[in-house]
């Protein structure tokens, strides 16, 4: 199969049927074998009926229904589990992402060798104020952090190696940092188009001001597992060491000037107790990163690697 499209929705049954009939039209145009997979996050309106409707229609298109909301990343996921095509695009339900793009993202994927490309909509017709200067500090707070140099890590339209898709897991809301989770997994190639960004024709948007905060704790938190995931103890062990050993030292001089110094009193000094909480600190850090050493040797995949190739395997 050439491409599966994964495409995450919530309450979109107005714009399902004009989507799914622009994507047959481009699939048909360029000859593609396809399948799309609607995802739907647990809709409360008519959206799983109209995609009923549309499966019957052409059984290229299939469903996968939660039982409730969980999320945009755990639809990716579980739309990644289930893509059978060569190269996998994902988009959103809403029909700001074109579906004419799809031709040339399975292009650059296919003949340029490009292992994830993902879309940059350089010219926006969001509220500036409200998302587009907020969704720039957050791009570049993503690309200094990842060292990854996209434009927009939050679009939707995206195209896969299918080989990156089934290597990887989405979790929590971390669909908006998948390059980084792919390049931590080993694949190098990532690339960038500009795609177009169309108005939005129905519906409202159902992402408010709170993604952008869960959106740089979410980026400290996957910058922290990728770098440390595996090696707990290398962060909290060192700064942990190094928070006991300077509260050890201001504890021997402290020591030191009492002996040599009988009037001095060291319960009247601030900098006392300072020391002994460093010292707590110090030794309270150690202690996770000790536990969370533990807990990494005995997870099942702890021994997780993606092998490249094999010969006479």
């Amino acid at each position: 199969m050439d491409i599966s499209v994964v495409i995450p929705l919530l309450n979109e049954e107005e714009s399902l049927p004009e989507l799914s009939e622009w994507i047959e039209r481009v699939m048909n145009e360029y000859m593609f074998s396809y399948e799309v997979l609607f995802i739907d996050d647990g809709s409360t309106d008519n959206s799983w009926n109209v995609i009923e409707a549309i499966t019957r229609r052409n059984p290229c298109f299939k469903g996968i229904k939660f039982q409730r909301n969980y999320g945009k990343s755990a639809a990716l996921n579980e739309g990644f589990k289930a893509a059978m095509g060569d190269v996998i695009i994902t988009m959103d339900a809403d029909l700001q992402d074109s579906p004419d793009e799809i031709p040339e993202l399975r292009k650059m994927v296919i003949e340029e060798g490009y292992d994830l490309v993902s879309g940059w909509k350089k010219k926006r017709y969001d509220n500036k104020l409200t998302k587009n200067l907020p969704s720039k500090i957050f791009n570049a707070a993503a690309r200094y952090s990842s060292g990854i140099k996209l434009h927009d890590f939050n679009c939707g339209l995206k195209a896969y190696r299918k080989k990156v898709v089934k290597s990887i897991e989405v979790f929590s809301e971390m669909h908006r940092y998948i390059p980084v989770i792919a390049k931590a997994a080993g694949f190098k190639k990532i690339g960038e188009k500009i795609v177009e960004h169309r108005a939005r024709k129905y519906g409202i948007t159902k992402f408010g001001w709170n993604r952008f905060v869960n959106g740089f704790l979410d980026l400290f938190t996957i910058s922290f597992i990728n770098k440390f995931g595996k090696k707990p103890m290398h962060f909290f062990g060192l700064y942990g060491t190094l928070s006991f050993l300077i509260g050890f030292a201001m504890i021997i001089y402290f020591v030191i000037a009492k002996i040599t110094d009988t009037e001095f009193a060291l319960t009247n000094r601030p900098s006392f107790y300072i020391a002994l909480t460093i010292m707590i600190i110090g030794m309270q850090l150690f202690l996770v990163g000790f536990i969370a050493e533990l807990i990494v040797r005995n997870a099942s995949e702890r021994n997780v690697y993606l092998i490249e190739d094999k010969i006479g395997v």
